[in-house]
C-alpha cells in the first residue's frame, strides 16, 4: 500500500508502483503533448512571450525555450488527475489509458532498475 499525501491509502495491486507511476508520467506527457499540437505557432509564442515575462526574462526567445516554455505553461493549465485518482481509474479500466501511453513508461522503468 501506498500512502498518498492527502491521507487517503491507495492501493497498489498487479504491477509495481514504479511502472503504475511511469504509466501515469507517460499519460500525463500524452496529454501535454496532444495539447501542444493543437496550438499554432503564433499561440505557442504568444505564451511563450508571456511565461517569460512573468519570470522577468529580458533576453530574445530562441525556438527551444519558446516550445519548454509553451509546454510548461500546458502543463500547468491542464486538469490533469493526482496519481492516486489516475490509479484508481486506471486499475479499474486499464484498456481506457493504453492508447494514450507513448511508450516512454517502459525506459523509465528500464532507467530505474538500471538505477
Amino acid at each position: 500500500m501506498n500512502e498518498p499525501r492527502n491521507g487517503q491509502t491507495t492501493r497498489v495491486e498487479g504491477e509495481a508502483e514504479a511502472v503504475l507511476r511511469a504509466k501515469y508520467h507517460d499519460y500525463c506527457s500524452a496529454q501535454v503533448a496532444d495539447t501542444f499540437l493543437l496550438l499554432t505557432p503564433d499561440e505557442i509564442f504568444v505564451m511563450a512571450e508571456d511565461a517569460a515575462r512573468d519570470t522577468g526574462a529580458q533576453a530574445a526567445l530562441s525556438y527551444d525555450r519558446a516550445v519548454r516554455l509553451a509546454t510548461a505553461t500546458v502543463s500547468r493549465r491542464l486538469a490533469l488527475p493526482p496519481f492516486e485518482a489516475w490509479l484508481a481509474d486506471y486499475q479499474a479500466h486499464p484498456d481506457r489509458y493504453e492508447r494514450y501511453l507513448m511508450g516512454l513508461w517502459k525506459s523509465d522503468v528500464a532507467r530505474e532498475g538500471n538505477a
